[in-house]
């Protein structure tokens, strides 16, 4: 494990870590987000299903999640920095080389590379955070860290549906102007992120956590299962709404993606203030099991909505206490679980299973789709696997942390 005592206790330092991870999470998710809006476009150009369609980004997911796991034993083992950079550095090169894309499988091999880049950020990035950050703010800076998601979602899909509609670019351009801040944030952490050199702090054999713990812990068990169940239905939304809005509610591409950034730009407000009661509390359960039946509620409700008022109700509640605003409490409640000498490979972990989530629900929802003639029952399946999270986490065991 790397520490760097005199950096990781350095307020300046945590404080420059929280913005450069935020800006992290808002080129990621700018670089995923981006697609959702060109789904019309790739439909028509290659002939897709919404099946089909679906699968793109379930493809990018599984190669996302597949490298969740190694990164963060490799975060471990060589060093969070290091895994870092090269993540970011080729995650810029893949996704920039869609542009020169020739063909569908072109595309979505690149496509897939661009996922398994971003697969090299979630562990080794929660794992320096987590270290640097005092105890006392870990919830709050995981939250304005996690913040940056919202940013991006908002960043990709105006991006790309504004290229579109109104300079009436190829698909392929949002692409290209995307990569260009991945590439600024990749140079923040080569001169910013602070190790011990290259050499490695070595852990006694003793101290050493493999797998077998960490699933006999059973809050880590059951916040896997939660945050599996709370991505299933944000990628839902942040992958089909735009769509569905066009197909279901008659908007045009720019009014559909500003009405689907509003659970983003919400989620902001939600984050910051959920986590600082999290903190406050010194618990993460009761701010969970408030947060994610008001998340069942939002989700089942979308398809009912038959007006704008309704809508936009209930999707400011989805931000307010959906996905992205707890995924800092669930972080908190690992981080106060999980062996310190396996931060970062805990982490994988929990990003692993929760990611798992976002290779089911694009693919299972346009079959769905395809098979129902309507988006409305993927709406219904991500708000049935919202329950189960929910009882997942009424058996959570949780004694109260100093503030």
């Amino acid at each position: 494990m790397i520490v760097d005592s005199k950096h990781s206790t350095s307020k300046s330092y945590w404080v420059r870590l929280v913005v450069i991870f935020f800006l992290g999470w808002i080129v990621i998710y700018a670089g995923r987000s981006v697609l959702s809006p060109l789904v019309g476009e790739l439909q028509t150009q290659f002939g897709l299903t919404k099946a089909q369609t679906g699968g793109i980004m379930s493809l990018f997911f599984l190669a996302y999640t597949l490298f969740q796991i190694p990164s963060g034993v490799f975060g471990d083992r060589i060093g969070r920095k290091r895994v870092l950079v090269t993540g970011f550095f080729l995650y810029a090169i893949f996704i920039a080389c869609i542009y020169f894309a020739s063909s569908f499988s072109i595309f979505l091999i690149l496509w897939i590379l661009a996922g398994a880049a971003q697969g090299c950020y979630y562990g080794p990035q929660y794992a320096l955070s987590t270290e640097a950050i005092p105890k006392k703010w870990i919830t709050l800076g995981s939250a304005i860290i996690g913040s940056g998601m919202s940013f991006g979602i908002a960043m990709g899909y105006y991006l790309s549906s504004v290229m579109i509609s109104v300079f009436n670019t190829s698909w392929k351009i949002p692409f290209v102007m995307v990569a260009i801040p991945i590439v600024m944030v990749t140079l923040l952490m080569i001169f910013c992120i602070k190790e011990k050199g290259s050499a490695l702090v070595k852990i006694p054999s003793s101290q050493k956590t493999n797998f077998s713990q960490l699933f006999k812990n059973r809050n880590l068990v059951l916040a896997y299962i939660t945050i599996f169940c709370s991505i299933y239905g944000f990628f839902v939304i942040i992958t089909w709404l735009p769509n569905y809005l066009e197909v279901e509610k008659g908007m045009n591409k720019i009014e559909a993606s500003q009405i689907a950034s509003i659970v983003p730009w919400i989620s902001i407000i939600g984050t910051i203030l959920c986590s600082y009661i999290s903190d406050k509390l010194g618990r993460r359960k009761p701010v969970i099991l408030f947060m994610m039946p008001l998340s069942l509620i939002a989700i089942f409700s979308i398809v009912y909505c038959h007006s704008y008022i309704e809508l936009i109700a209930v999707l400011v509640l989805y931000g307010f206490i959906g996905k992205i605003s707890l995924n800092p409490v669930l972080i908190a409640l690992v981080a106060d679980n999980a062996p310190k000498v396996s931060l970062s490979t805990a982490f994988g972990l929990y990003n692993f299973f929760g990611m798992t989530a976002s290779i089911c629900a694009p693919y299972f929802t346009g079959l769905i789709a395809d098979k129902t003639g309507s988006l409305n029952s993927g709406f219904y399946l991500a708000a049935v696997i919202t329950m189960v999270g929910i009882t997942a986490m009424l058996f959570v065991r949780e004694r109260q942390t100093a503030n």
